[in-house]
């Protein structure tokens, strides 16, 4: 009954929200309306792999809250220790700076004919959505993996992330794969109310439609996208908006004093009207990969996305 007069205020008022005289409100079936978009950082931003100073994120958490970022999107492959205590130190940290954790960026890979890679792949990504759920955050990065046909992760950059299949199979068995896993992943996910995006990241995620064709067949909301605007190497625009409307979570790509391994010059207030058409109203996460000093690249950044989102 309760819920039941909740729809009916929202519906009564609804012409007073259409007027524009209210904002912030929006009807309880629809998205909210926001007038700007939160805008957290990656902790890949300090650290990029090599950075060993901004390794701990507790480091990350300090620039980010002195920075003005609204959260932290937490690179899993950073931590140092993934038992719970650690998880709950860092999550007492981030409350007591006041930067919310907002994101989870994992690594997992399902092109493989192994099963039993595959299985301990799947069993990897459930312990990943446990962590995201100790340390309380809503959403978490995934990916299809590749097909580890490259020499190196530079021969795949310099290839723009094409690759070959595995001798004797084809993409046709990569979405096999990848959505079966997908499908037992859903579950879990749903059981920790962490809403998977699964990101336009090589593999089966170079192309929108590999996305898409993933996200459509496990058909579950605990399997959406993390859509990053750095990874469409070609037409992005085009690409970027095909995948807007199921986005969750936004990877925004810098590249201040140049790219480590390419450059993109992206339009940020034409990606901010496409996702803006398209509905998004969450959270853009800052992922600097430029050359420039992270305490001065990653500022910059920043003030560039808050002009646009």
């Amino acid at each position: 009954m309760q819920a039941m007069n909740r729809r009916k205020f929202f519906a009564a008022t609804g012409s007073v929200l259409g007027s524009g005289l209210i904002t912030g409100i929006a009807h309880a079936d629809s998205k909210p309306v926001r007038e700007r978009n939160p805008i957290g950082v990656s902790s890949y931003s300090f650290w990029a792999f090599h950075r060993e100073e901004y390794r701990p994120l507790e480091v990350c958490l300090d620039h980010a809250a002195r920075m003005g970022f609204d959260g932290l999107e937490i690179l899993q492959r950073q931590l140092v220790s993934t038992d719970n205590a650690a998880l709950q130190k860092i999550k007492r940290h981030a409350f007591l700076a006041g930067v919310p954790l907002m994101g989870y960026s994992t690594h997992q890979g399902f092109l493989s004919p192994d099963a039993e890679k595959r299985q301990r792949n799947i069993d990897h990504t459930i312990d990943c959505l446990e962590q995201s759920y100790r340390l309380g955050i809503p959403t978490m990065r995934v990916n299809s993996g590749t097909w580890g046909t490259s020499k190196n992760f530079n021969e795949l950059m310099a290839n723009r992330g094409a690759e070959k299949p595995i001798e004797g199979y084809n993409e046709e068995d990569a979405y096999k794969w990848t959505i079966a896993a997908y499908e037992v992943l859903a579950r879990e996910a749903e059981k920790r109310g962490v809403v998977m995006g699964l990101e336009n990241h090589w593999g089966l995620g170079r192309t929108p439609e590999g996305v898409k064709r993933v996200v459509d067949a496990v058909n579950s909301p605990w399997l959406e996208v993390t859509l990053d605007t750095g990874n469409f190497l070609e037409d992005p625009y085009d690409r970027l908006e095909q995948l807007a409307p199921q986005t969750v979570l936004l990877q925004a790509k810098t590249y201040f004093g140049g790219g480590r391994w390419y450059e993109l010059d992206l339009d940020y207030g034409r990606i901010a009207k496409i996702l803006h058409t398209a509905g998004f109203s969450g959270w853009v996460s800052l992922e600097f990969e430029g050359n420039a000093d992270p305490l001065e690249g990653i500022p910059k950044s920043l003030a560039m996305l808050r002009e646009h989102f």
